[in-house]
């Protein structure tokens, strides 16, 4: 029997300044669908997370919300209809989304978001992870991360970007046509 592949997705709670993010998390949502893969996500009905989450469910996509019970607190709780966990804390909630997922699509988001990656990308600068990570670079939103990790590189604080299974992608289509590519199934 064939593994399900699976992509988490992180993103903001909030749709942030730019109307295309959310056009952009919308499609991916419609994308994930569409080629049969399942969406692990934060759980929020609320912002871009909201959007990926149910344009997915509306294209008849599976999806996994793991939240925690302060989330929810702080924000609208899980789309309807969708398989959900709740877990105990945020670090749990990290790593149940790691446990589920073969890969990482990063779209624009604040503080969480950034706390995620920074996360599995220390995972895989200590060798604990090689999954694969891929940017939706939406309007150049992440060039700033590339900028910030090359100035390490120069530093001396990480031996090469190279080193990091990283992706960036201008369009929805193109990431997934990388992740399909590299998930292939046997």
């Amino acid at each position: 029997m064939s593994k399900i592949k699976s992509l988490a997705v992180y993103c903001g709670h909030k749709f942030g300044t730019n109307p295309q993010f959310a056009k952009d998390a919308a499609r991916i949502g419609e994308l994930l669908a569409e080629n049969g893969i399942r969406l692990v996500y934060g759980g929020g009905a609320v912002g871009l997370m909201g959007t990926v989450a149910q344009s997915a469910l509306d294209g008849g996509g599976r999806l996994v919300g793991i939240s925690t019970h302060d989330v929810i607190a702080l924000q609208e709780p899980l789309v309807k209809g969708i398989e959900s966990e709740i877990v105990t804390g945020i670090n749990e909630r990290k790593q149940r989304m790691y446990d589920l997922s073969d890969a990482f699509c990063i779209l624009p988001g604040g503080m969480g978001t950034m706390n995620e990656l920074t996360d599995i990308v220390t995972m895989q600068q200590v060798g604990e992870s090689k999954k694969p990570i891929y940017f939706l670079n939406t309007d150049g939103y992440w060039n700033i991360f590339g900028r910030v990790m090359a100035h390490m590189h120069r530093a001396g604080f990480i031996s090469t970007i190279a080193e990091y299974n990283m992706q960036m992608f201008d369009y929805p289509e193109d990431l997934i046509a990388a992740y399909l590519k590299e998930h292939e199934q046997v």
